[in-house]
């Protein structure tokens, strides 16, 4: 008997001390939103015909596509990020820096990058005719950033 007991409490022990998995559910590091409006209608959003962003020197985050707004990553290792837009065959650059700042999340999701002071630094001007910083701090993807006029 004294076995089953001993053998219980060592069950008891192993039991009491699993911990539940841990999923993480929350949101993790932001995109930087931005959405196309009409530059001479600055109410109308407008799509990109064959739209192609790009990270200067790396693969292409959207290619050829048809969109009036895109999600896109900010670099997690620099403080800036020069993007690739391009329109058809006319091609916009922009360069986008920011400050970083880590934040723990939760033990199953760990940390996420919150960008802030987000500026542009330069932008060509071939068919993008304007843009606007709707908001400085990337936080979240629950709202545009970043407004561009073509």
């Amino acid at each position: 008997m004294r076995k089953y007991l001993i053998l219980l409490i060592i069950l008891s022990f192993t039991l009491v001390n699993c911990e539940k998995d841990d999923i993480c559910i929350e949101t993790t590091t932001p995109k930087l939103i931005v959405v196309f409006y009409n530059n001479e209608i600055p109410d109308a959003k407008k799509v990109v015909a064959s739209l192609t962003v790009s990270v200067d020197g790396k693969e292409n985050v959207y290619e050829n596509k048809s969109l009036d707004s895109i999600a896109i990553p900010l670099d997690l290792t620099q403080n800036s990020t020069l993007y690739k837009f391009k329109s058809g065959t006319i091609t916009d650059s922009i360069l986008f820096t920011y400050d970083r700042k880590d934040v723990f999340v939760s033990r199953s999701c760990g940390y996420k990058t919150i960008f802030e002071n987000l500026q542009i630094e330069s932008r060509s001007s071939n068919w993008i005719k304007n843009d606007i910083i709707k908001n400085t701090t990337i936080d979240n993807e629950t709202a545009a950033h970043l407004t561009i006029f073509h």
